[in-house]
């Protein structure tokens, strides 16, 4: 099985060996402004970079925060925490298959705008 998934730009690819364990939307105001907010949880083993890994350009924020954020370098598409340790935050918009799950849960709902439609 393989799962692949890429920028807009198509410099950044990767590929899953396996289905995410889960998936799930954040509605921080970080993730939103990260241009991310639903994210494929996927193991680190079943994770590996096709092309471009030179191509992202991360984002560290200070403490307290400590998930860092990944774009593509030309494009700008958000690619998520794939650095995360042994399980990786993916930005599900990357994902170009079916990864076969669907989001599964909901966090930070008290920070969700007043614009977005509650679920």
């Amino acid at each position: 099985m393989s799962i692949k998934g890429s920028c807009c730009c198509g410099g950044v690819r990767f590929e899953l060996f396996e289905p995410p364990l889960l998936m799930g939307t954040c509605h921080c105001s970080r993730c939103r402004k990260a241009g991310s907010g639903v994210y494929a949880y996927v193991r680190a083993e079943a994770f590996h970079w096709l092309a471009g890994e030179a191509l992202l350009t991360r984002y560290r924020p200070k403490p307290p925060f400590r998930f860092t954020r990944s774009f593509c370098r030309r494009c700008g598409t958000s690619l998520g925490d794939p650095d995360s340790g042994r399980i990786l935050a993916i930005a599900a918009s990357c994902l170009d298959d079916d990864p076969g799950v669907r989001p599964s849960f909901d966090e930070f709902l008290p920070d969700r705008p007043p614009w977005e439609k509650p679920e």
